[in-house]
């Protein structure tokens, strides 16, 4: 899967789930941290988790999430990039 669709599905995702209105905000700031701003939380990474795993058709299981690694788009993005990669 390209990266660039990857990036777009990955950042739809975040917005979606964390009530964002325009996943332009998103784009412009790719480390903004996404816990330390309140746009994440603990239900909201299981929503994220969930919603990323239907639409990369992947397992992705809340045993294996390391927030630091899910803290930041650009971080979520390179995630997603590594396990579509396989």
């Amino acid at each position: 899967m390209p990266t660039n669709v990857i990036a777009d599905r990955v950042l739809e995702a975040v917005a979606e789930v964390a009530q964002i209105p325009d996943v332009a905000d998103l784009r412009a700031n790719l480390d903004i941290n996404l816990y330390e701003t309140h746009l994440l939380d603990s239900l909201r990474t299981v929503e994220l988790l969930l919603l990323l795993s239907d639409r990369f058709h992947v397992d992705l299981s809340p045993a294996e999430l390391d927030r630091e690694q899910w803290a930041t788009p650009r971080k979520l993005m390179d995630y997603m990039e590594q396990r579509t990669a396989h």
